[in-house]
């Protein structure tokens, strides 16, 4: 955990080297099998490299793969082509007062079919990791040649037109309102009166969620739509003082995820909240991590730096915000058509939803001017490969690990 005077640190490290450990193939605990450890490998962005060309349909994905200048132009030029069909102001007006209300719809149409399980987050963010890797808990076993748990990797608007039709990952109980009415008896997440301090000054009304107890490491997803992210995470880090609070604008997600088989009040507390326009209803200075994954470029980018503001309000002096994100000129971008183009490198999809692109200087200076100091901000430029079909993806996204400064002496 990472508290204000550090005496965890040492904990802490352990964890992390458990959680690279088990994403490098090592067993952690000596009853794990050396053959089932192997196929539950997922290599940390950076080590798979392609230094043969002959060898591209040999693996899903390859890392750090450059572009040339000519694709470099090329991509300058569809992004130019698109800005001459920019959206009408009133509509984009009407894109940003109903924007729950579309991100609602689209978790209405697709539940939690549509978005990848993110098995791949202590690989990445090792911070999330349990302090005593006892309580780590290796992924189940990829079959052969099982595609990289990246999730919206595959979010290039095709996947969208045809999500309908895909097979659910995860079964929901039959019993909804049987799981909700559990749910509302949250363990020790109970709203209690008084609010706290917005981020603008002013008092807010909005109740504050009160800790569990018996929590030694907090974390909260904003934008946790259906839980891709809270389950994976709860399923690694069995540790019984981790407490994962996880809200979303839109409350057909969070319904989903509350009446989701895996979900523990005990564990986890979900609740809706706008970030962009409401104060997160938790204590300020309270919580060890932040996540925000393909979440700020859903939101407008006026709005951005307010959101993070109020994110970071929340942490800990000595606190973690995880960030991933989609990059300038990915797949995504460049496949947009005409009336599509929003403002520079912000777009519409047809389901009414919007997506920003980022560079890393952006969300460097977002994240800076919110007081967080940087620890990590890489791009993660990827080439990802459908081996059956023979086709290769550009795909360009950003990591980032901002820290919140500790409090002065």
């Amino acid at each position: 955990m990472a508290d204000a005077d550090g005496q965890h640190a040492d904990g802490a490290a352990v964890g992390k080297a458990a959680a690279e450990a088990a994403v490098a193939g090592t067993a952690v605990n000596a009853d794990v099998d050396d053959a089932a450890t192997e196929d539950r490998k997922r290599p940390r962005f950076g080590n798979r490299m392609l230094t043969d060309s002959d060898r591209v349909f040999e693996h899903n994905a390859w890392d750090n793969v450059g572009w040339d200048e000519e694709q470099e132009r090329h991509a300058q030029e569809v992004v130019r082509k698109q800005a001459l069909g920019r959206v009408d102001d009133s509509k984009q007006e009407n894109l940003e007062a109903e924007a729950d209300k579309f991100w609602d719809k689209f978790y209405s149409n697709h539940q939690n079919k549509f978005f990848k399980d993110r098995h791949w987050l202590l690989t990445e963010f090792p911070d999330l990791a349990p302090e005593n890797p006892e309580y780590l808990v290796l992924p189940p076993p990829r079959g052969e040649g099982a595609a990289d748990d990246e999730d919206e990797e595959a979010d290039t608007g095709a996947q969208r037109a045809s999500a309908s039709k895909s097979a659910s990952k995860t079964v929901l109980p039959a019993q909804a309102s049987d799981a909700a009415s559990s749910s509302s008896a949250v363990a020790g997440a109970q709203s209690v009166g008084g609010g706290g301090s917005s981020s603008s000054g002013e008092a807010s009304s909005v109740p504050l969620i009160q800790h569990s107890a018996h929590s030694t490491k907090r974390c909260l997803e904003v934008g946790c739509g259906v839980g891709n992210t809270v389950f994976p995470l709860l399923t690694a880090n069995r540790d019984p003082g981790l407490f994962v609070y996880a809200c979303d604008f839109a409350p057909t997600a969070v319904n989903v995820l509350k009446t989701h088989a895996q979900y523990e009040p005990k564990r986890c507390h979900a609740f809706v909240c706008d970030v962009a326009n409401e104060d997160v209803p938790l204590p300020e200075g309270s919580l060890d991590v932040a996540i925000m994954i393909f979440v700020l470029s859903a939101i407008h980018p006026d709005k951005m730096a307010g959101a993070i503001a109020r994110v970071v309000r929340c942490l800990k002096p000595g606190g973690v915000l995880l960030l991933r994100d989609y990059g300038r000129y990915d797949l995504a971008q460049l496949r947009f058509k005409e009336g599509r183009y929003l403002s520079e490198n912000f777009y519409m999809r047809g389901d009414g939803t919007r997506v920003y692109f980022f560079t890393q200087e952006e969300l460097r200076d977002l994240l800076q001017r919110c007081g967080l100091t940087e620890e990590e901000n890489i791009i993660d430029r990827r080439l990802i490969i459908n081996r059956i079909r023979r086709l290769k993806m550009n795909r360009i996204w950003i990591q980032c690990k901002f820290r919140k400064p500790l409090a002065a002496a």
